[in-house]
């Protein structure tokens, strides 16, 4: 079953990619879709702060992913992959692409954020969190998550 949100503003969205956060433990795979400028990555800068960890959260692009380790200091409890697999799409097999970012190698260990990895990431765990960002022309964001197996639609039940 969907959890769907309205956030009426970008900061909204970091606030509940913080909430989200809370949720989150190593080894959880989170696929983000929705277009150009939805607030894919301003989730995950909230997501980001919820976790703890170093570094400023910036669209991996054009890097294609970065790694965030957690920083005690800040209550960081483990690490986040961000990855955006938007410039994959255009190879010939975009998944050998995915494999070549050893994504596996960090699933079990760390939070990992997938921008635009619909269709070519879900094989890397047994269950995952799809969510979808529309941003409607007034900057309300609407937010839906999708449960992929596991614990996921019980988890979402707490998020409120």
């Amino acid at each position: 079953m969907s959890h769907v949100v309205k956030l009426p503003a970008v900061e909204d969205t970091r606030d509940f990619g913080r909430r989200l956060a809370g949720l989150l433990r190593a080894g959880d795979l989170v696929l983000l879709t929705g277009p150009l400028g939805a607030g894919k990555t301003a989730l995950t800068q909230g997501i980001g702060a919820g976790l703890g960890v170093l570094g400023d959260i910036t669209s991996p692009t054009f890097v294609i992913a970065r790694v965030h380790r957690p920083d005690p200091a800040r209550g960081g409890r483990v690490a986040l992959v961000h990855a955006d697999a938007y410039r994959l799409g255009a190879a010939t097999d975009p998944r050998a692409e995915i494999d070549d970012l050893d994504l596996d190698a960090s699933v079990d260990d760390s939070v990992t954020v997938v921008e635009w990895g619909e269709g070519l990431v879900e094989q890397l765990v047994d269950a995952h969190l799809r969510v979808r960002i529309d941003r409607r022309d007034d900057d309300t964001r609407i937010v839906e998550l999708d449960p992929i197996g596991g614990d996921w639609a019980r988890r979402l039940a707490d998020l409120g």
